[in-house]
């Protein structure tokens, strides 16, 4: 029989106090969108709680609109 292993839950680096000073103007929004399409990505990839996600997409939606980070590549 194959045991099944759960992969561990990421923690939200945003709760957690690592990445305080997320606002549009910040270079770390480039983390929280893909590479080919420049799309936000979702929780289950980044790992971030639920809150926090509203906040990057709402910033993430500030910066294209003040063309500091591209809407499509």
């Amino acid at each position: 029989m194959a045991e099944y292993r759960r992969k561990k839950r990421k923690v939200c680096q945003l709760c957690n106090g690592r990445h305080k000073d997320i606002d549009y103007k910040s270079q770390d929004l480039k983390r929280y969108i893909s590479l080919d399409k420049a799309k936000i990505l979702p929780r289950r990839i980044t790992g971030t709680c639920a809150k926090h996600q509203r906040y990057i997409a709402g910033e993430v939606k500030k910066a294209r609109f003040m063309a500091l980070l591209p809407f499509v590549k």
